[in-house]
């Protein structure tokens, strides 16, 4: 059975279960990607982050880019989840998964869903460094006028 699904969370994710919703005996090919938080970006010791989205807005953008890689890939199942929050060193932030039965579609599919996700899909990301200093990434802040998002 085919799932299509783009989600935001406030919890942590859980892969195993996201994953698991894709099982398919058509499918011959599982391809995952996992976005964790890492400890420096551009020299600068990082201590955690926090996202934030317009929840319907950035759900609806996910949904289509979903459906778009559904249209462009031979893929039987696609689903991705993006926290929303604070999170510390090494937590999952970003997390997709693809279905297909043949594993170039299934890479093809997952790396479109990531990429598009990343400059799409309105969440903005604030970096907090060792120092103490706050920095938004690639994006104004919420609310202060044009934003590209993370």
């Amino acid at each position: 059975m085919a799932s299509f699904e783009f989600k935001l969370s406030a919890d942590p994710i859980d892969a195993a279960e996201w994953g698991s919703s894709l099982v398919d005996d058509s499918a011959g090919a599982y391809v995952t990607f996992e976005g964790w938080v890492r400890n420096r970006n551009d020299g600068r010791e990082v201590a955690g982050l926090e996202y934030e989205a317009y929840v319907p807005l950035a759900e609806k953008e996910g949904q289509m880019i979903l459906a778009e890689a559904e249209a462009q890939f031979p893929i039987r199942g696609a689903r991705c989840v993006h926290r929303v929050g604070t999170l510390g060193l090494g937590e999952l932030a970003v997390w997709v998964g693809v279905t297909a039965e043949h594993r170039g579609a299934a890479f093809d599919a997952c790396r479109y869903i990531i990429d598009a996700a990343k400059s799409r899909v309105p969440i903005w990301k604030r970096e907090r460094y060792a120092d103490g200093t706050t920095t938004w990434i690639n994006a104004a802040a919420p609310g202060s006028g044009p934003v590209t998002p993370v």
